[in-house]
């Protein structure tokens, strides 16, 4: 019997992707105490390509928040996964840490994050609000054009 959070994601269409496995030598999730820590995931489309490309010179904005949003999905696999399946664990999403791969005249990081954010709060109402910090960055692995890390705990 699906949990709260999958309800609300499915009433929202929303479909989790297959929890992110590491591309080196480190773990998806660590957990400590009550604390999930959550590596850096990149934007992951549903045919498994990676969104490429910088902010501010190839992509656009809105393509920024929606590769932020597929990062965000990425982010609630693996937490779901860390979670033993049931994101009801989750008490709430303390904080995001995110790269956007961008000029250095790039000024909208933060709606770029935004993508990552708002997920989070349509997947756990005010228990998804979370502190961030969002960092312009010159390359990014694989030169994808956002990277996201996050900090959950468990209720």
């Amino acid at each position: 019997m699906p949990g709260t959070i999958d309800a609300r994601l499915a009433e929202l269409g929303i479909n989790l992707p297959v929890g992110a496995t590491p591309v080196a030598n480190y773990v998806m999730s660590a957990t400590v105490g009550q604390l999930v820590h959550l590596a850096g995931h990149g934007p992951r489309q549903a045919d498994g390509t990676l969104v490429k490309g910088r902010l501010g010179e190839d992509l656009a904005v809105e393509d920024g928040a929606h590769a932020a949003r597929l990062v965000g999905l990425g982010l609630l696999a693996t937490l779901r996964d860390a979670c033993g399946g049931d994101l009801d664990r989750v008490g709430r999403c303390v904080r995001l840490y995110g790269l956007i791969r961008c000029t250095p005249e790039f000024t909208a990081h933060a709606t770029v994050m935004n993508g990552a954010s708002d997920l989070m709060v349509e997947a756990f109402g005010d228990a998804g609000l979370h502190a961030r910090t969002t960092i312009g960055a010159r390359a990014l692995p694989s030169g994808i054009a956002v990277e996201i890390e996050g900090l959950f705990e468990l209720g």
